[in-house]
């Protein structure tokens, strides 16, 4: 992974967050108290029982293979469909296209109680049903995998359906309709906590036309401890824990995510780095109803697009939250909006560049937008109803957009629990 050393070390993944954050439409993001400034720009995105598998019976992938016939029987034929971003610092062009070469796919075998290896880069497809069934790659660190799902229904007790031991890069393609479960508590792997339907030790990437149903009653519905990426598809994900939690980096340009969760529906943060935890949303949707955040970074909440229908204690938070454009509507009954000291890589803010956010707050001691450190409003619109709209620790600058507090456009940031000084236009 490539390191970044200006004061602190960030993954590449969080150096090309912060490099887009230079956009020059949109304020430089404050790291360490300097500015992270950069020519890149974005654009919008165009549209088991007591053992697990591994204890039954373990086969190679080769083995596995099924007949040509399979390969020529492939129901999926259409042209190929690819995302458009110019956000080239973080998704490749295979991140990007949502269509396989299935004339290049290794058939597996699905099988009860069985646990097929995956030791050599290629594409993988999947199809019909099984239980306690693990696919779990193990291949080179330079070795990119893909596992394509067509109409795969698998249902395993205690251990992940996919299981990312090791290789560059896993890529999990969704095509048609497809169910992945685990229905108990889930069983370790040595010192490995297992704990998701996906979990991968290695970057992750979605992309896909179909969709895939994750039900996790247990435990999370994907972990992955790098980075995640997401480009197309369909995931509904219903779990106990975090629908999507990540350790390093979490990137979407596309997609359709409905996650009912527990806790996070989606969570971005690494115990041992407080500066890494970003999250960066060009574009996708988003239904997200959660018992504790929608979606929580630990350093960057940026969002340049998309569609958000959140329901949550707390909808958005992170330590640096940025809005530049997307529809997000969110009910909460902690904070709308909340930024806070998760990170000492970056300043407590929010800021608002754009788009069209509109906050329901509950009764009670809530916060629409919240902000430990400062909040600058810059364009969009910002629609709050409840009993504080604003709760600002810094500084509150209102430069530009509207404001609407209970029905009522204001034209400043009302002052209502603020602190710090004062700046900006209207005060």
């Amino acid at each position: 992974m490539k390191k970044y050393i200006k004061g602190i070390t960030v993954t590449a993944l969080l150096l090309s967050s912060a490099l887009l954050f230079g956009c020059s439409d949109y304020t430089d993001i404050e790291q360490d108290g300097e500015s992270a400034a950069s020519d890149s720009e974005v654009t919008d995105v165009n549209t088991s029982a007591e053992t697990t598998p591994a204890e039954e019976s373990s086969i190679s992938a080769t083995e596995a293979v099924s007949d040509e016939s399979v390969v020529n029987s492939l129901s999926y034929s259409g042209d190929i469909v690819k995302v458009s971003t110019n956000t080239v610092d973080i998704f490749t062009e295979r991140d990007l296209t949502l269509t396989p070469d299935l004339s290049a796919v290794q058939p597996v075998t699905l099988s009860d109680n069985s646990n097929v290896s995956v030791t050599e880069e290629g594409i993988y497809y999947l199809t019909g049903t099984a239980e306690n069934f693990t696919v779990t790659v193990e291949a080179d660190d330079n070795a990119k995998i893909q596992i394509v799902l067509e109409n795969a229904d698998i249902k395993n007790e205690n251990f992940p359906v996919i299981y990312v031991k090791s290789a560059d890069k896993c890529f999990i393609t969704p095509l048609s309709e497809n169910t992945l479960s685990v229905s108990g508590e889930f069983t370790a792997d040595g010192d490995t906590n297992t704990d998701a339907v996906i979990y991968s030790k290695e970057d992750l990437v979605l992309n896909g036309t179909g969709t895939l149903t994750i039900d996790s009653p247990y435990g999370n519905g994907i972990s992955a401890k790098d980075d995640f990426k997401a480009a197309g598809g369909t995931y509904n994900i219903s779990c106990a824990s975090d629908g999507i939690e990540v350790n390093d980096s979490i990137s979407i340009c596309g997609g359709e995510f409905n996650i009912t969760s527990q806790k996070d529906a989606v969570h971005c943060e690494n115990s041992d780095d407080n500066t890494l935890g970003s999250v960066f949303i060009e574009n996708g949707t988003f239904n997200l109803n959660a018992a504790s955040d929608g979606i929580q970074a630990t350093t960057i909440l940026r969002i340049d697009g998309g569609n958000f229908n959140i329901s949550a204690a707390e909808g958005l938070e992170g330590t640096y939250i940025q809005i530049n454009d997307g529809n997000i509507y969110i009910e909460a009954y902690d904070d709308g909006i909340n930024a806070a000291y998760k990170s000492t890589a970056f300043d407590v803010m929010i800021e608002f560049n754009g788009g069209n956010t509109v906050i329901v707050m509950g009764a009670g001691d809530t916060d629409g937008i919240d902000a430990n450190g400062s909040i600058t409003v810059n364009g969009g619109t910002i629609d709050v109803t409840g009993n504080s709209a604003f709760d600002c620790d810094g500084n509150a600058q209102y430069n530009g957009g509207t404001i609407i507090v209970n029905g009522t456009q204001v034209d400043s940031i009302p002052q209502s629990m603020m602190g710090g000084k004062r700046g900006g236009r209207n005060w």
